[in-house]
């Protein structure tokens, strides 16, 4: 067989190995409907989780009051309060806030959480992670969120 006719054969072997592999590739990628109703899964578990956390929080800080929050930033919740502190014979409100929310599914198929804080006026407290959908571990993210809780429960605790 002469080189041009190997040359061809090679070829051909390689545009069936790339077809093939394309095709896997193919089979194993999520459909946008599939990725949707992933992250919904996902958002819903995270959301209780949210909520218990945020509950044992508030039981735990008498006067922290819990919110269920919904909207386009994302599903989750929050727990604030509002002290008022005499200092000196001057009054001043003491504002603190704990929010965490899962973000809404958006076309880079990516899990998001978020969490922002403030402790006495003071906003303090701001975190952020995400993955990607396909490479989400929910037992990471929920230990994320009690980090995040525990860790501002601390912050408020010494404020």
């Amino acid at each position: 067989m002469d080189f041009r006719k190997r040359l061809q054969l090679a070829a051909d072997r390689g545009m069936r190995t790339r077809s093939e592999r394309e095709k896997r590739e193919a089979a194993k990628a999520f459909s946008e409907e599939e990725y949707r109703r992933l992250h919904s899964n996902y958002r819903l578990e995270l959301s209780d989780h949210i909520e218990a956390c945020l509950g044992q929080l508030a039981d735990n800080f008498p006067g922290f009051k819990y919110e269920t929050l919904v909207g386009e930033s994302g599903w989750g919740g929050a727990v604030s309060r509002d002290d008022l502190e005499i200092v000196a014979g001057k009054r001043r409100n003491a504002y603190s806030r704990l929010q965490v929310l899962v973000g809404t599914h958006n076309s880079y198929h990516v899990l998001e959480i978020s969490a922002k804080g403030a402790v006495r006026n003071k906003e303090n407290f701001n975190r952020q992670h995400y993955t990607k959908l396909d490479d989400a571990d929910l037992d990471d993210f929920r230990q994320l969120i009690e980090r995040w809780v525990l860790d501002y429960a601390e912050q408020y605790a010494a404020g």
